[in-house]
C-alpha cells in the first residue's frame, strides 16, 4: 500500500473513530512530507517516558493536509528562526485533518514546557486555537492513538500520565474547551 494511500486509509479510520483500536501509530505525516527544515537539535529523551503535556499552537487551525502541512511549516519556522530554538518545540502536532505531524518525534526532548517538564515529556499540540471551540472527533482521536501507540511501543510507559500546558506552566494553553476535555481521558493527572 503506497504512503498517501495508508494515510488516507488511517485518516479515515480516525475519522470513524476506529484508529484508538491500532496497535501501531498508524500513519504519522513525517518531517519530509510536511517539508521540516533539517533539526538541529541532540539531546535525546530518556524512554520510556512518563509523562505527556498537550497544547494548543493558538495559531490558524487546519482541515486538510496541505493546510495542516503549511501550518506545520509555520509553527517550524517561528520557533526556530523567529526563537531561534534547535527545531519546532513540539514532539508531536496534531491536526484537525485528523492526522498527526511529527515534530521532534519519540526521541529528542523538546523545547515545550519549560526546563523541568520538557526532558521528562512528550510535548503534543494541536494545531489551532481552542479557548472557545473543540477540536474535531478525528483529531482527538488521532492523538489518542498516538498516546496508546506510545504506551504499546514502549516510548511511554504503561501508566504514563497526561497534563494540559497550564498544568505544568503558567498559560492560557492548551486552551478552556480543550483542557476539559483532555481531563477525562483516563490517563489525565492535573497538578
Amino acid at each position: 500500500m503506497s504512503r498517501r494511500c495508508a494515510l488516507l486509509v488511517w485518516a479515515l479510520l480516525a475519522l470513524l473513530g476506529l484508529g484508538a483500536a491500532q496497535k501501531d501509530c498508524g500513519p504519522i505525516v513525517s518531517r519530509q512530507e510536511w517539508k521540516a527544515l533539517a533539526s538541529r537539535c541532540s539531546q535525546r529523551l530518556r524512554q520510556p517516558v512518563r509523562y505527556v503535556v498537550v497544547s494548543h499552537t493558538a495559531g490558524n487551525v487546519c482541515g486538510t493536509p496541505a493546510s495542516c502541512q503549511q501550518q506545520a511549516r509555520n509553527v517550524q519556522y517561528y520557533h526556530a528562526q523567529q526563537l531561534g530554538w534547535c527545531d519546532v518545540g513540539y514532539n508531536f502536532l496534531i491536526g484537525e485533518d485528523g492526522l498527526v505531524y511529527e515534530g521532534r518525534g519519540w526521541n529528542t526532548v523538546g523545547a515545550h514546557s519549560g526546563a523541568t517538564w520538557n526532558p521528562i515529556s512528550i510535548g503534543i499540540s494541536f494545531m489551532g486555537n481552542y479557548m472557545d471551540r473543540v477540536p474535531p472527533a478525528r483529531a482527538l482521536s488521532a492523538a489518542q492513538s498516538l498516546l496508546a501507540c506510545g504506551a504499546a511501543q514502549g516510548y511511554l510507559t504503561p501508566n504514563y500520565e497526561v497534563k494540559g500546558h497550564r498544568d505544568v506552566q503558567q498559560t492560557l494553553s492548551p486552551g478552556n474547551q480543550l483542557y476539559k476535555i483532555i481531563q477525562q481521558w483516563p490517563h489525565y493527572r492535573g497538578v
